[in-house]
């Protein structure tokens, strides 16, 4: 099955996916999940085959690029998709000359899987959405 990831103005299949990730099965209540940068981001679907199976945003200001909301389906993890959907994230924020580093709060059990893409983590744990997660940015 071949794996594909596109930039994509269907944000209706990226909020789906986000959905079942974060809200059903993490409990993140919907007022925490959806905000108002989704208007505004740069959504990334991921595929396996045909199926919509990740998603992942990209939130730009001044010379920081905050990769987010990055969420694969259950029956789709562990094959490389989360890691094909940072990746695409990064070589998109290298496409803004003005952007140099890449940013994204982790959800503390995900560190290793960052830290393998090379981020590294900075400043205090802190909660959210009831989930501990830590800041953590690497050069672009």
């Amino acid at each position: 099955m071949s794996r594909w990831i596109a930039k994509t103005c269907d944000l209706e299949t990226c909020l789906l996916l986000r959905r079942v990730v974060f809200i059903e099965e993490q409990n993140v209540p919907e007022a925490e999940e959806l905000d108002e940068y989704d208007t505004t981001a740069i959504h990334l679907l991921g595929f396996e085959g045909d199926t919509p199976a990740g998603t992942a945003r990209i939130v730009r200001h001044e010379a920081v690029g905050k990769i987010g909301r990055v969420c694969v389906l259950k029956p789709y993890r562990g094959r490389g998709l989360g890691a094909d959907l940072i990746k695409a994230a990064l070589a998109e924020l290298r496409e803004t000359p003005q952007i140099t580093t890449a940013r994204l709060g982790a959800q503390t059990h995900a560190l290793g899987f960052y830290e393998a893409l090379g981020f590294t983590a900075f400043g205090p744990e802190y909660m959210d959405a009831g989930i501990p997660h830590l800041d953590m940015e690497r050069a672009l």
